[in-house]
């Protein structure tokens, strides 16, 4: 019988295609993502990596879904996946919660899944505004995690688009932080990509196809002591 990992993909599918999610839709971006290193810790140390990402803005605040599917050389295959939805404190009392650094303050949740297990999420969150930034997001957690003992996490998102010449490029990453408990370690996974479009200044695509390097700096990586991985990888994006 298929998990819940699979019932949760068929259903987070569903909620991005609701017409009662996409009414109120300001804006929204999907991409799919080939990224291919070779120092992962934790399993196989080479692997491809296929990611899918969807991005969407509402008048009640904005989510972010990916799966990722894992390759690796010695034939093990994996999937993972994360919804993100963000409910506008803004939205829910009808007074306007913009001010300075401020955009607006979130109800915050997370719902991480794969064949092995789901842990939730759930917090708030903020939008700042950042000077030449196209966005920067910090969200605070209590984590429900179904493996390993309860824990908290702090998670920073950000994109900073920038110009050499005519070439165009965006860095954009995230930071996860989580505390230690009795039965794991404290991680932090710092993991950024720095891109230039080739898609627009090669062949004048409206959406961007980017090509760079995505870097992950990790540690205690999945709350094991010691256990730590910095691994470049070669990385191609399109969105559309």
């Amino acid at each position: 019988m298929p998990n819940k990992a699979f019932f949760s993909v068929v259903v987070t599918c569903g909620v991005l295609a609701s017409p009662a999610v996409l009414a109120e839709q300001l804006w929204s971006d999907a991409s799919l993502t080939y990224i291919n290193g070779q120092n992962y810790k934790v399993g196989d140390d080479k692997r491809q990596v296929m990611t899918f990402e969807h991005a969407s803005g509402h008048n009640w605040g904005d989510t972010f879904f990916f799966a990722d599917h894992l390759r690796s050389e010695n034939g093990t295959k994996e999937t993972y996946f994360e919804l993100a939805p963000r409910v506008s404190l803004s939205y829910l009392t009808g007074k306007e919660l913009k001010t300075g650094l401020i955009k607006d303050v979130y109800l915050a949740g997370t719902m991480e899944g794969s064949p092995s297990f789901d842990n939730y999420l759930a917090g708030v969150g903020v939008g700042l505004n950042v000077p030449k930034f196209k966005y920067v997001n910090v969200n605070l957690y209590k984590v429900n995690n179904e493996k390993i003992a309860d824990d908290e996490q702090v998670t920073v998102t950000w994109a900073l688009p920038f110009k050499v010449g005519k070439a165009e490029f965006q860095y954009d990453g995230f930071i996860d932080a989580s505390t230690a408990q009795d039965d794991h370690a404290a991680e932090t996974n710092f993991t950024s990509q720095i891109k230039w479009d080739a898609g627009k200044q090669l062949f004048n695509t409206k959406k961007p196809i980017y090509v760079g390097i995505e870097h992950a700096e990790w540690k205690n990586k999945f709350g094991i002591d010691g256990v730590n991985e910095s691994n470049p990888a070669f990385m191609i994006k399109a969105h559309f």
